[in-house]
């Protein structure tokens, strides 16, 4: 029973994973500013970082979590790279 419950919810997570990728991929295409890129680019990472756990999840396979870890550092560093492009125009100083 509790087996099943575990496949609909992590099946449900992860349409709704895929959904809330489609939506960040609209907006980062038609992001009026470069602000709204960069939020839509930083909400994509953090859903593909999600969804790859929801794998893990279902598989029960330790290399989705070890790849979501690396995902989601090498999305938090390239955030800071760019919120730093943006308000100074240059990465390194």
């Amino acid at each position: 029973m509790s087996a099943t419950i575990l496949l609909w919810s992590v099946t449900i997570a992860q349409g709704a994973l895929a959904l809330a990728m489609c939506f960040a991929l609209i907006r980062m295409m038609r992001g009026p500013r470069a602000q709204d890129r960069v939020l839509a680019l930083d909400t994509l990472y953090l859903n593909s970082m999600l969804m790859l756990l929801s794998f893990g999840i279902r598989t029960g396979n330790d290399m989705y979590f070890e790849a979501s870890l690396i995902i989601s550092v090498l999305g938090f560093v390239s955030t800071g790279a760019l919120a730093k492009f943006l308000m100074r125009g240059e990465v390194i100083e």
